[in-house]
């Protein structure tokens, strides 16, 4: 398992299962949280090899940390997960709910759905993600973690890639995220991936901002990324609801 900086408490951590897909999906997201002073962190469950443009793990690895440094992250680690094999198995769930008890985030963000036609790993990515939320809440099972304290996560988010469907189906609580300041950051990001993504490709750069700015223009932003709650959403407070803290 690779890392990047040892600070410990996180407010929120988005899983993928490749480097790559927590940038393509909520990159935007993230960089706005960490320019407005949260702690926020990557997991990637698996490193992303092989893949057919990639000379080996350490390249892969060395893009994801500059696309890490791109949005502006505090923590990214790989754990050590097979790309191409990745199931949920009980031994990926207690390696990542051992993340969530290290790193104690109020806020998980992971994959909300299949992606037909791309890495069956992503299926596997968000089973594995609801089970490590749960296991990193339960007591007296101390044995399968190290003696790392209990953490009850308080949100669970769902993402969807930038070219899968606007709305993740049977969820009521979707909203979306104003990313105008920080689409650009998130595209960076993304170009980080010069394995991924080469000068043939170019075009996956024009999609991923049509999806920010078709999904922005339905809230009256530049560009957005859209999100939901497992949960219905709640407030006391209607007003600072619908207009933020203005």
């Amino acid at each position: 398992m690779s890392s990047q900086t040892t600070d410990s408490r996180l407010d929120v951590i988005a899983v993928g299962a490749h480097p790559d897909d927590v940038e393509i999906a909520c990159g935007g997201t993230l960089a706005l949280l960490a320019k407005q002073g949260y702690r926020v962190g990557i997991i990637d469950l698996t490193d992303g090899e092989p893949t057919p443009r990639s000379p080996g793990p350490e390249v892969r690895l060395a893009e994801a940390s500059a696309a890490a440094r791109a949005l502006g992250v505090h923590y990214r680690a790989t754990l050590d997960l097979p790309n191409r094999r990745l199931f949920d198995t009980f031994e990926a769930r207690v390696l990542l709910a051992k993340e969530f008890r290290k790193h104690r985030p109020r806020v998980v963000i992971g994959f909300g759905d299949k992606t037909p036609l791309a890495s069956p790993d992503h299926w596997q990515a968000m089973q594995i993600t609801d089970a490590a939320i749960f296991y990193s809440r339960l007591t007296k099972w101390d044995e399968h973690f190290e003696g790392l304290p209990v953490h009850a996560i308080e949100t669970q988010l769902y993402f969807r890639l930038a070219f899968e469907p606007a709305q993740l189906g049977g969820y009521s609580s979707h909203f979306t995220v104003d990313i105008g300041e920080t689409l650009e950051a998130k595209l960076r990001s993304v170009a980080c991936y010069e394995t991924q993504f080469p000068p043939e490709k170019a075009h996956v750069f024009e999609r991923i901002r049509g999806a920010a700015m078709i999904a922005g223009a339905a809230i009256g932003a530049q560009a957005g990324e859209t999100f939901v709650n497992v949960r219905p959403l709640g407030t006391k407070r209607p007003m600072t609801f619908l207009f933020g803290g203005e």
